[in-house]
């Protein structure tokens, strides 16, 4: 593999230590700041707005840029939103670093997955991809568990410090080892929008956005839950959330094995297992034996949804998968900030440090229910036009469950695009 790749594995790394690293430390944030903590989880929720913003609209207008300055000048983005939150002097400043920061995001992954593709043959760029999202991976099976242990240390802003750091290296390392690429031709934006007039493609969205919604009002409050309710020490925190990391990288495999061969069959039974498994948490918060299995299963089932929402929505939208990855980027962040909001003001009506559970409980089964609801919607897609993912072979207006084998030789395993959390 080039060693370019490892330059934008290198920035997937830190955008996604920027992401969730926050939230080992919101409780010293919150102390240093004096906020309370509804209003510290803030840096999670308005982190993950601006991802949604960015992934569609910065997307939509660097597309017939350079891909390797688009890189360039989106890591300089990064970097100055990092140390912005750095040397934040009060909260409303580190919440503009934070939002800074979250405008690459979801640009970052979209264009860095065509550049990886690039720079490799054709029968190796699932693996350059893959590659690249490890990165991202990474961050959250070691990166965040460490980023909260170096904050606890050495103060939360030394993990901004070090964030800062990361996205220099990777700025160099995609100045030197990423060759150039031209700008795309031939893409019509408005094509591409075209395909958010088709219901399933809002259906999936919606998917999405509940159900990471649900995980992530859980998850966004878990270090009070791990001290105040489990009886924790706070230095255990960092080893807690590497559980939960080996959980996602597990589940996260698992999940698109599972999509493969039955993909709402999946998504359903995953939506319904998590349920489950957020409320018996809820009810067992209390004991450290079984709140160490749940924090691993949560993590587990959780991210066992991400490759299967990610196909759902470039099934139906097969020529115009650009705007459709962007979207639901989007949407995977609208997820995180519409559960972190509602779990917040259940901390604020005074429901304890176990009401977040039971937030991401009930925001999960609404989700379970949107599927359900849009089995019934008529299943069209689309044709396969070149350069659009997931080619099919069926006529257009063509009908079908995304359960079926759509692949274009009939192996019983569709292509399914390399993703990981957003």
């Amino acid at each position: 593999m080039p060693v370019g790749l490892l330059a934008l594995a290198l920035g997937g790394f830190g955008i996604g230590l920027t992401e969730f690293g926050i939230i080992g430390l919101l409780p010293q944030v919150a102390a240093d700041f004096s906020v309370s903590e509804p209003v510290a989880g803030y840096l999670v929720s308005g982190y993950a707005l601006s991802v949604a913003a960015g992934a569609i609209g910065l997307t939509a207008a660097i597309a017939r840029f350079d891909r390797k300055k688009v890189l360039l000048a989106l890591m300089a983005l990064f970097i100055a939103g990092n140390l912005i939150s750095a040397i934040a002097p009060a909260y409303p400043v580190l919440m503009a670093g934070r939002v800074v920061a979250a405008l690459c995001h979801g640009a970052f992954f979209g264009v860095g997955s065509v550049v990886a593709a690039d720079m490799v043959a054709p029968n190796r760029r699932a693996g350059a991809i893959a590659l690249m999202f490890a990165g991202l991976t990474a961050a959250n099976v070691l990166g965040v568990p460490l980023g909260t242990l170096l904050g606890q240390q050495f103060g939360w802003r030394s993990t901004f410090w070090a964030i800062t750091v990361i996205g220099v290296v990777a700025l160099a390392g995609i100045r030197l080892l990423v060759p150039p690429t031209a700008a795309p031709s031939g893409t019509s934006l408005r094509g591409e929008l075209a395909a958010f007039r088709r219901p399933q493609v809002w259906v999936s969205a919606a998917i999405t956005v509940l159900a990471f919604g649900g995980m992530f009002g859980a998850f966004t409050y878990i270090a009070f839950t791990l001290t105040e309710v489990s009886g924790f020490a706070t230095t255990t925190v960092p080893w807690l959330l590497v559980l939960f990391g080996a959980g996602t990288f597990a589940g996260n495999f698992l999940g698109g094995r599972f999509a493969d061969r039955a993909l709402n069959t999946s998504l359903a039974a995953i939506l319904a297992l998590l349920t489950v498994v957020l409320a018996v948490f809820a009810l067992t918060a209390q004991s450290k034996v079984m709140t160490i299995v749940s924090l691993l299963l949560m993590g587990a089932v959780g991210l066992a949804t991400a490759p299967g929402l990610q196909l759902r929505i470039m099934r139906y939208a097969q020529d115009a998968p650009t705007m459709a990855s962007g979207a639901n980027i989007a949407a995977f962040n609208v997820g995180n900030a519409l559960g972190a909001w509602l779990s917040g003001l259940a901390l604020g009506a005074g429901f304890g440090y176990v009401s977040p559970l039971w937030v991401g409980a009930a925001i999960t089964l609404a989700g379970l229910a949107v599927l359900a609801a849009g089995s019934v919607l008529p299943n069209r897609r689309t044709p396969h036009t070149p350069g659009s993912a997931l080619p099919d072979h069926r006529t257009p207006g063509a009908t079908g469950s995304p359960d079926r084998d759509d692949s274009p030789t009939g192996s019983g395993t569709p292509a399914r695009p390399q993703v990981a959390r957003p």
